[in-house]
């Protein structure tokens, strides 16, 4: 016994610090406080309540005087298109949005999946698009972060819902009525299948997205890297099979799309535009008002088809399939043409990831900064150092995430030990296992963590019933 009154413990120190470095302290205020004696969140009701009201004002605040709406403009073309097709015998690819260059962009199987719009007004089909998207968001945050939502109860759904409205390519797919978010549910939704062992469906969801839009078919790519042939060959099947669907039902629409609009990134709009933050806008800014060199442009795809290559295998090495299908979404968002600022919905799995491995400080600095809108103070001027560094912030961001994102990494407690593994969550299945050899079969990194992904350490074990208890340590 100490003269403060605390005991001795075997391992050194007192047992009083050594529960504050595992668990955190928790000061006078009433806050938690993380190993490193950063206030954390509000331990009470009382404060928690008053955080969301004031983040819920602010929000409020932000969104009526600060974001640039979009007036639903991208619904607009797909309603457009659809109408125009279906009720006035147009050609999916003819119709413009009145007063405007702009048409369908989309390949073929889109316009074929968006039919239901003929059957109702505009302002249907824009309540109908929001209720999609919010559903859609759901679905993703459920697989990304839901278990540890469900652990922080209202104050964790609360304070999500109150974050997610001011990311600012989250914004832009909601007010574009844009596709975005249920393209990334169909693709987390295949991870979900395969990190459960359900590997007999897994495939249907990217091959859908990539019929949708052609970026996700890089998710293929992953699959094969990571040996999942069967799930690739579903996914190949399913997007040839919804492409084979279109051409039948539009056939001089799928012709002209895949010999002639697919080629001219002039449809989507002007490269050099300040929201393309791929790796061709950076290149299509520093040579406006000329053409960017497709020569340069393609060496810089390969550059970082390469880094995502490498990235990735050392995810599936150690069974990261989380930090894999992240990586993915990034190198999508870099080496696609045109990279709008609402495309860029695919960096959340890369937060979900950063919040696994504690890196909570640089989270929350790339969230600050994918909400601030910056990139448009370069609408006008691009130009300078300045203009370089400032209007591709965003790639920036994207690029810096492909190299450094944390990948299959230990996530140490205060006291500096690994922590305890968390099994999967009661009931859950576990991935179909091999036996090769006799040897014991390994469970992927992503099921592991199925039980909390964004918190696997640091749990307290009377907490959380499905995590088990650690083994002491070596002394």
């Amino acid at each position: 016994m100490t003269a403060d009154g605390t005991t001795k413990s075997p391992r050194g120190g007192t047992v009083r610090s050594r529960v504050r470095g595992r668990y955190g302290a928790r000061g006078h205020t009433g806050e938690a406080r993380g190993a490193d004696g950063a206030t954390a969140l509000p331990s009470t009701d009382r404060r928690r309540l008053v955080l969301v009201l004031l983040l819920a004002v602010t929000v409020g605040v932000f969104t009526a005087t600060v974001p640039l709406l979009r007036d639903w403009f991208d619904l607009r073309v797909y309603y457009g298109t659809v109408d125009a097709w279906i009720h006035h015998g147009g050609r999916i690819y003819d119709y413009r949005v009145p007063g405007t260059t702009y048409g369908f962009t989309y390949p073929p199987f889109a316009a074929l999946g968006m039919l239901p719009m003929a059957l109702v007004g505009l302002r249907t089909a824009i309540v109908l698009a929001l209720l999609l998207n919010l559903a859609a968001l759901a679905v993703v945050v459920g697989f990304l972060v839901g278990p540890a939502l469900r652990r922080h109860g209202w104050f964790g759904l609360a304070l999500t819902a109150c974050l997610l409205p001011l990311f600012e390519p989250l914004r832009d797919t909601f007010s574009f009525g844009q596709v975005n978010l249920v393209l990334l549910a169909l693709v987390l939704a295949d991870a979900r299948l395969l990190a459960r062992g359900h590997g007999r469906w897994a495939g249907v969801g990217i091959g859908l997205a990539a019929a949708i839009k052609l970026t996700p078919a890089l998710f293929i790519a992953l699959l094969l890297l990571g040996r999942r042939r069967r799930a690739a060959g579903v996914a190949t099947a399913v997007a040839g099979a919804a492409t084979g669907l279109a051409a039948w039902a539009a056939p001089d629409a799928s012709r002209f799309y895949w010999t002639d609009a697919l080629w001219d990134t002039g449809r989507v709009g002007r490269l050099a535009y300040v929201s393309n933050q791929s790796v061709q806008g950076v290149l299509a800014r520093l040579a406006a008002p000329g053409e960017p060199s497709r020569a340069l442009w393609a060496t810089a795809v390969l550059l970082v088809l390469c880094v995502w290559a490498w990235r990735t295998s050392r995810a599936l090495a150690a069974d990261d399939w989380a930090a894999a299908f992240a990586l993915t979404g990034l190198a999508a968002c870099l080496v696609s043409p045109i990279t709008w600022v609402h495309h860029l919905v695919w960096l959340l799995p890369s937060f979900a990831v950063l919040l696994r491995h504690r890196r909570l400080r640089i989270a929350a600095a790339l969230y600050g900064v994918l909400c601030s809108s910056v990139v448009w103070l370069w609408f006008d001027d691009a130009s300078g150092l300045d203009g370089f560094l400032g209007s591709n912030i965003y790639t920036w961001i994207t690029l810096g995430l492909l190299l450094w994102l944390p990948v299959g990494e230990a996530v140490r407690t205060g006291t500096g030990r690994a922590a305890a593994p968390v099994p999967p969550a009661v009931g859950a299945r576990r991935p179909a296992e091999r036996h090769p050899g006799g040897r014991r079969a390994r469970v992927t990194r992503w099921h592991r963590e199925a039980a909390d992904p964004a918190s696997p350490s640091g749990a307290d074990p009377n907490d959380v019933p499905q995590v088990r208890r650690a083994a002491p340590g070596p002394p």
